[in-house]
């Protein structure tokens, strides 16, 4: 071969240069962050909602620890069951300590009730690329204190 083409052997010849390779669209950058922040907001959404149903079966089970203090003087001298009430609301807050939470106990008015109020905290995955570091939520629970078996109300 002589030539031009002479010591080419093998090589193809070039290709005009393409401008756009390599590079990425505006809209696709744009939908996958777009794609990242929904799969953002459902995982720590779910956490978030896991958050709060643990909260209000803290909460549940706090209220249902006070529900079960009884005035022993009364039932050793076997008179009615009675309900301590400070006993009640000591038993909900030691159940609370023992769960490591924090909340509130109450006896609710005409003290017929114990109402319990947790608060819980669970950190983020991704909204805290955005800088929500964590979700505060808040459980409930009340329960009926009730006197004797027969299911009087004090």
């Amino acid at each position: 071969m002589s030539g031009p083409l002479r010591g080419l052997a093998g090589q193809h010849p070039r290709s005009p240069r393409d401008p756009e390779a390599g590079s990425v669209t505006v809209f696709m950058a744009i939908t996958v962050v777009g794609l990242l922040v929904l799969i953002g907001l459902v995982v720590d959404g779910g956490v978030k909602v896991r958050t709060a149903q643990r909260a209000d079966a803290i909460a549940t089970e706090a209220a249902r620890a006070a529900g079960q203090a009884v005035a022993l003087p009364g039932v050793v001298g076997h008179q009615t069951v009675a309900v301590d009430r400070q006993g009640a609301v000591n038993a909900a807050t030691a159940y609370l300590a023992a769960a490591d939470h924090t909340g509130t106990v109450t006896i609710g008015p005409g003290g017929a009730t114990v109402e319990v109020t947790v608060t819980a905290t669970s950190p983020t995955a991704f909204l805290s690329l955005i800088g929500i570091t964590n979700f505060t939520v808040t459980g409930h629970s009340e329960a009926t204190l009730v006197h004797r078996v027969s299911g009087e109300r004090p």
